[in-house]
């Protein structure tokens, strides 16, 4: 589903790739014993990952257009580490779900 979600963010608006996606994908999680609420906040962590990894990455294109003066390469360089942090909580958030669940949780 990550790889999915990558590719598609990289072709896709957010709201676009969610509603071809949720129902989907939801049904699998369930069947899976996923918990509802964990791949809720999964699935928006890598779809804003999606927006902002090159080369097609949406954000990157409003952010070119808004300062035309700076090259696109220049804007791919900038996004990398942000890019590797998503990487890293979202391997986070997928090795230790309670990360993600404590708040709800607690809310209880």
């Amino acid at each position: 589903m990550s790889a999915i979600y990558l590719v598609l963010g990289t072709l896709m608006d957010s709201l676009a790739m969610l509603l071809l996606t949720v129902p989907l994908f939801v049904p699998i999680a369930d069947a899976a014993g996923i918990n509802l609420v964990w791949f809720g906040i999964y699935v928006v962590m890598v779809v804003e990952m999606g927006l902002i990894t090159p080369p097609v990455g949406m954000n990157l294109f409003v952010l070119k257009t808004t300062n035309s003066d700076i090259p696109m390469v220049a804007l791919w360089k900038g996004v990398m580490p942000f890019v590797v942090a998503d990487v890293i909580r979202i391997g986070l958030i997928i090795a230790f779900p309670a990360l993600v669940m404590w708040l709800p949780e607690a809310a209880r």
